[in-house]
């Protein structure tokens, strides 16, 4: 029966969240429990273009985004992939409406990936609004359940949402990115030299984000606000360790939270959400 299938499907949407994001997990978790496949399925979408062109290295990668390109027009239409994750993430597609601009906008940023090793301001804008602001979105569909003026009102919220957790990804994988796959985010930056000034202007950008963010959090149902909000102050807190950090130490080492930390770092939040301190 399809339906084995369709949980099968979910099941490794929501494996590969908790394979590679421990932070993101315990937001889903805190979403109300109907979010929480949905969500799985729009996180593994992401995922999966995400190692094409930071991962596979050795493969033809321009022939795999092509084919994932394919695959999930496809599925869409077809409304079925023999691709477990792409089979979850278009029945979120489908149920919660999101729009295939929000979907191709994504996949167009995974393919500057593939070609544009330096980013000037209107390449950088792209990028963020592909790979970070149109997935705040396609959560957004989610979390508004069909309610289109309470999306358009929190849409540039979710936007400067996902921007702040990509550009506070940029800053800690800037080893990663610069030394190893030879990319610069950040527009004007000589990564040769970085300085206290560029991280400096860097972290003003990104507190305007998250500070504007959270005026959108405040304003989210209830069934989402509790795992969005834990989302973003684990993100926030580790956007405050890379600010503590001296730029010749961000370009040497991967900034993180230790996972002993981050059970904290849940209850902390909670307590916050819980007596409205957000």
């Amino acid at each position: 029966m399809k339906i084995i299938f369709d949980n099968l499907s979910a099941t490794c949407s929501k494996v590969t969240t908790q394979l590679y994001s421990t932070s993101f997990s315990l937001g889903i978790y805190f979403l109300k429990r109907e979010f929480h496949e949905p969500i799985y399925g729009i996180y593994g979408f992401v995922r999966l273009a995400d190692e094409i062109v930071d991962s596979f290295h050795g493969f033809d990668k321009e022939f795999l985004i092509q084919k994932m390109r394919n695959d999930t027009v496809e599925a869409i239409t077809q409304k079925i992939s023999i691709n477990p994750i792409l089979n979850s993430f278009q029945a979120v597609v489908h149920r919660y409406h999101i729009g295939w601009d929000l979907i191709d906008t994504f996949l167009l940023s995974m393919e500057m990936d593939l070609r544009k090793t330096e980013h000037n301001s209107d390449s950088y804008n792209q990028y963020i609004l592909g790979s970070a602001e149109v997935v705040g979105l396609m959560c957004l569909r989610v979390f508004t359940e069909g309610n289109n003026d309470l999306y358009q009102e929190l849409k540039p919220y979710a936007m400067k949402l996902g921007a702040a957790f990509q550009k506070v990804n940029f800053l800690r994988d800037l080893k990663a990115d610069y030394q190893e796959l030879g990319r610069t985010y950040f527009p004007g930056v000589n990564f040769n030299h970085f300085s206290a000034h560029d991280k400096e202007e860097i972290q003003k950008e990104i507190e305007s984000d998250f500070s504007n963010a959270l005026m959108g959090i405040k304003k989210l149902p209830t069934s989402s606000r509790r795992g969005v909000y834990l989302a973003y102050f684990y993100y926030h807190k580790l956007f405050l360790r890379i600010k503590a950090t001296p730029p010749e130490k961000v370009m040497d080492a991967r900034i993180r939270i230790p996972d002993s930390n981050k059970i904290g770092l849940m209850l902390q939040s909670l307590l916050r959400h819980q007596f409205d301190l957000l």
